[in-house]
């Protein structure tokens, strides 16, 4: 009977670290698959008054489609710079658009690849890192560095993505 009791129990670790090494594989993997471009070097802080101008960028673009939004400008280490809500945008995106510009900046890409990845049988596995895996966060790119990062929420993913992108075509 102890045999058989102590089969069991070494059966159970051998089954729980097989799962736990397959999620760490599966983690792993799917930061790989993400971060396999070359993500742009650091530049120096993003300044108010470009943070400023890309906000108003994308407020331009919102207001063009009349959509109401929030709008986040982090500097590349994803501390807030610029906030800006607009008359009407729902409280909660406020944190949205703060955590899509936080992400955005961390994994120096586009949040979208991530919203993209989730999507997809591993997708799963992104869920555990710290980001927003929702379209509408971009980094700021000046001179081929990275100096900050744009989140915008309040609208579809998409119609985030199109105001944020406004936005960083102004950085350009």
């Amino acid at each position: 009977m102890n045999n058989q009791l102590l089969y069991l129990q070494a059966s159970k670790s051998i089954l729980r670290r097989t799962i736990r090494a397959g999620f760490v594989t599966a983690l792993a993997f799917a930061i790989f698959q993400v971060a396999a471009q070359t993500p742009p070097q650091y530049g120096a802080p993003i300044s108010l008054d470009v943070a400023k101008k890309v906000t108003e960028a994308a407020v331009a673009e919102m207001k063009k489609n009349n959509w109401n939004m929030v709008f986040a400008v982090t500097d590349a280490g994803g501390h807030l710079v610029y906030l800006q809500r607009v008359n009407g945008a729902q409280t909660a995106s406020v944190e949205v658009a703060i955590a899509k510009a936080k992400s955005a900046a961390s994994f120096r890409r586009s949040t979208k690849l991530f919203e993209e990845r989730v999507q997809t049988p591993q997708g799963v596995n992104v869920l555990a890192l710290p980001l927003m895996p929702h379209e509408g966060g971009l980094p700021i790119i000046i001179g081929g560095k990275l100096v900050g990062a744009i989140g915008v929420s309040g609208g579809s993913a998409s119609q985030d993505g199109v105001a944020a992108k406004a936005g960083i075509d102004a950085a350009e």
